[in-house]
């Protein structure tokens, strides 16, 4: 089972804004839930802890770098998949009962309560947490045996002794009547037991709702681990947040970075609408072409790939171009990382939100080499037009959504 994205790009992704650390609190908290990245491609995993690994049954190297669609069946709902992906999309909270599978094929019913985690500086969406809360529902016990080793308890081989018992539970939690009593400690108690034996979930009998219960835990754990998330971010000094807090214009939405992360060509967006137009994001073929990581990128002006060489006459060329609102095409020279030289056949051109106005402005770059004069290769050209297009459309739509969104 191999991950979607590589080691070091997870590790990035966490380490950087949490410092290694956090690892170890989190892993010592009893919750179950997930860390992802929407900034990577695919929508990763980039943290998972203890809790949900046993609870789903998969080992962490099968689960980090992979996105959360792995642990759906044949019987979970697709409407509840695509309320998870609308919140994503809108990056909004989201508190939905799921069905699932851990790796064995067993599915669970589960309150998954999602939240975006955003950037204090810029108002980005750093990660998505997700909370996993068991819940406890009908079961059927496969056969029981009167002369079993269990307490020496008896039961019919319907098991309705058993069946009753946990009806009588989910009275209490899943119809919120009568659970005055009830404690999240109880809960994690009957959830340890339903797993710890051979008892199944009754699926037929349609959605399990979650109660209460469910959603008080899954509240508690939401502002447990994002208590430890902000502690943390604090330490490396970027610091995240449960709400944004900027102009929705400033801040790049999640979105985008699902859609931008499929095209596998190298380019950047900045965004003019922040001091020095800085890069908001950059794609992964750009960061393999230059050397730079993606913490090391975003947040600055493009100049920082000039170096003593570049032409400066070229660069005011672009600067021009950019103030009259125009697209323009250059051969400038640039620098990687370990300073080594390249010559980037650059294009740069604005992009305009649904309502017409200038959002961002898209720089594809095409290293220049010979190994692009086979015929069946588009051409620079072709290339830059057809990213352009894609990050046009991906624009106008993800702002469509939101401003829909804004209305209802």
């Amino acid at each position: 089972m191999e991950s979607q994205v590589g080691v070091g790009l997870i590790d990035q992704s966490f380490d950087t804004r949490y410092s290694f650390w956090a690892r170890e609190v989190l892993d010592e908290m009893p919750d179950c839930f997930t860390i992802t990245d929407p900034s990577l491609s695919g929508h990763p995993i980039v943290f998972a802890s203890r809790g949900f690994l046993k609870m789903c049954g998969y080992p962490r190297n099968e689960v980090v770098g992979r996105n959360g669609k792995m642990f759906q069946g044949p019987m979970t709902c697709r409407r509840s998949v695509m309320e998870i992906r609308e919140a994503v999309r809108y990056e909004k909270t989201l508190q939905i009962s799921l069905l699932n599978y851990r790796k064995d094929g067993r599915p669970y019913w589960m309150l998954f309560h999602m939240c975006p985690v955003f950037s204090k500086e810029d108002g980005r969406v750093i990660h998505f947490l997700a909370v996993h809360v068991p819940i406890v529902k009908k079961l059927q016990r496969r056969s029981w045996s009167s002369g079993s080793s269990n307490g020496g308890v008896s039961f019919s081989e319907d098991g309705y002794g058993f069946a009753e018992t946990v009806r009588g539970y989910c009275r209490r939690d899943v119809g919120g009547g009568g659970g005055g009593s009830d404690s999240i400690a109880e809960l994690d108690r009957r959830s340890f037991a339903v797993d710890s034996d051979d008892r199944e979930l009754d699926i037929d009998d349609g959605p399990c709702e979650a109660g209460d219960l469910e959603k008080r835990k899954a509240i508690s754990a939401v502002d447990s681990i994002l208590s430890v998330l902000t502690h943390y971010s604090e330490l490396t000094g970027k610091l995240v947040c449960s709400r944004r807090c900027c102009t929705p214009e400033t801040a790049f939405p999640s979105s985008l970075n699902i859609i931008l992360g499929r095209i596998k060509q190298s380019f950047v967006l900045t965004n003019p609408h922040l001091d020095d137009m800085p890069i908001v994001y950059a794609s992964d073929a750009f960061l393999e072409l230059t050397g730079y990581d993606r913490h090391h990128v975003l947040g600055r002006n493009c100049r920082f790939l000039c170096g003593e060489y570049t032409d400066f006459a070229v660069t005011s060329q672009i600067k021009e171009s950019i103030e009259a609102a125009r697209p323009c095409t250059v051969r400038i020279l640039n620098y990687r990382k370990d300073g080594s030289s390249f010559w980037n056949l650059l294009h740069i051109s604005p992009v305009r939100n649904a309502t017409g106005k200038i959002a961002y402005y898209v720089g594809v770059q095409i290293e220049e080499c010979s190994k692009n004069l086979d015929r069946n290769v588009l051409s620079p050209e072709q290339r830059q037009r057809s990213v352009v297009g894609t990050v046009k459309v991906a624009v106008r739509s993800s702002s469509m959504g939101a401003e829909s969104s804004s209305r209802s």
